[in-house]
């Protein structure tokens, strides 16, 4: 999925401190989830910025970015190749 852009999280958080509503409230104002509401306060509180989190929670790649420049080219190279006939190869 997606992250919502920075403009639609800023309406978010305006409205929030615009108007005497709800978390809910503004949730089915705007069509989010309410935990999404909560946790962009929660990161606003905390952090003073409301830019979508970039991290994978953590997840690593497990090619290097060599490796990916090497896949590249195998995949150019062998376009209707399954993943078991490039696995070998790289």
């Amino acid at each position: 999925m997606k992250a919502y852009s920075t403009d639609f999280r800023q309406k978010i958080l305006d409205t929030y401190h615009a108007e005497p509503i709800s978390q809910k409230a503004i949730a089915k104002r705007f069509y989010v989830a309410l935990s999404f509401v909560q946790k962009l306060l929660k990161q606003y509180r905390e952090t003073k910025n409301i830019t979508p989190k970039t991290d994978r929670c953590g997840v690593k790649g497990k090619l290097n970015a060599e490796q990916l420049l090497i896949l590249a080219e195998l995949i150019e190279a062998n376009n209707d190749a399954t993943l078991e006939e490039l696995r070998p190869k790289l």
